[in-house]
């Protein structure tokens, strides 16, 4: 087995091979000056098992170009199998059809990883499950709650509403609230155009709990900061988030410090700097991602890592 890394989020594939217990693979890439880019795997890999990790996060387009010229460039040295490791898979809300003549971006994309030439998928809390229907390869879809919810319980809250942000996150919301053993909510909202959401109404009981806003990506963090905002006048003490993808743009992070939010926690699926005024806990799932890898090297179930405190993360 070997694991090499793309340029999007290379701590996160040293942390995985750590707890693998092998060394990162060597390649080397660079851009040539007109912008295109030169991919060099710099040791034997016939007949190996290959992962490559790479999050298609922002800048989406060269992450992703840069992932099918690595899978391209191991697919042509002989790799007997080659696994896409996507911590974060980008163009995943562009899942559907929802107005007339726009494509479904999140299919081209699998298409075009099964073009370049990738063998399987891992991928962590996609935006929609479906996705997975979109690959005629095998994918394995894994989730963040159990390294969320390790910390959550060492924190010890007491009184815990968890709340989904709209009604398309209350699945996750619903599972992280039978763990927790806390009460459920729904923020009802509006979209307005795709920065800005408006928060109506909330259903369930808020007042006078700790509230875990729960999300699987936040960008422009319209929904989460309306969400809190609604939320804390509704009379909540304290407010945590807990989004595994906190792919902060400027407007986000802007909006994030002017929040009620107390603590964003998110994880190291996507590299992000320091965000000075905002208090942000980051997880890592390399560990989770590592041991998946490994069992997959194995040919072993994937499905135990779902599980933890006896229930379903799905």
């Amino acid at each position: 087995m070997k694991v090499f890394s793309g340029t999007a989020n290379e701590p996160l594939a040293r942390a995985i091979c750590e707890y693998i217990g092998i060394p990162l693979g060597k390649c080397s890439i660079r851009p040539f000056p007109d912008g295109e880019t030169f991919v060099k795997v710099e040791e034997n890999v016939r007949g190996e098992d290959v992962f490559i990790v790479q999050p298609t996060s922002p800048p989406t387009n060269h992450n992703l170009m840069e992932l099918f010229i690595m899978i391209d460039a191991v697919r042509r040295a002989s790799a007997s199998r080659i696994t896409a490791v996507l911590p974060f898979y980008g163009y995943a809300r562009q899942d559907r059809k929802d107005q007339p003549r726009v494509p479904i971006t999140a299919k081209l994309v699998a298409n075009l990883l099964v073009a370049a030439g990738a063998n399987r998928i891992l991928a962590m809390d996609l935006h929609a499950q479906q996705i997975q229907g979109f690959f005629d390869i095998p994918v394995d879809h894994l989730y963040a709650a159990p390294v969320m919810y390790e910390y959550l319980r060492a924190k010890g809250l007491t009184d815990l509403v968890v709340v989904s942000p709209d009604v398309g996150g209350l699945k996750m919301a619903h599972a992280y609230s039978q763990v927790m053993e806390a009460g459920l909510a729904i923020v009802a909202k509006r979209r307005k155009n795709a920065t800005e959401v408006e928060s109506m109404a909330v259903i369930g009981e808020i007042r006078g709990k700790n509230a875990l806003v729960v999300d699987d990506l936040t960008e422009t963090a319209g929904t989460l900061v309306n969400a809190a905002a609604l939320i804390k006048r509704k009379g909540a003490r304290q407010i945590l988030a807990c989004v595994s993808h906190a792919i902060l743009n400027d407007v986000g992070i802007e909006r994030m410090r002017k929040s009620v939010i107390d603590e964003l926690i998110t994880t190291d699926t996507v590299s992000r700097p320091a965000i000075p005024g905002v208090k942000v806990t980051t997880l890592s799932v390399a560990g989770l991602l590592g041991e998946a890898i490994k069992r997959i090297n194995s040919n072993l179930s994937v499905n135990s890592l779902f599980e933890f405190k006896g229930g379903r993360t799905s």
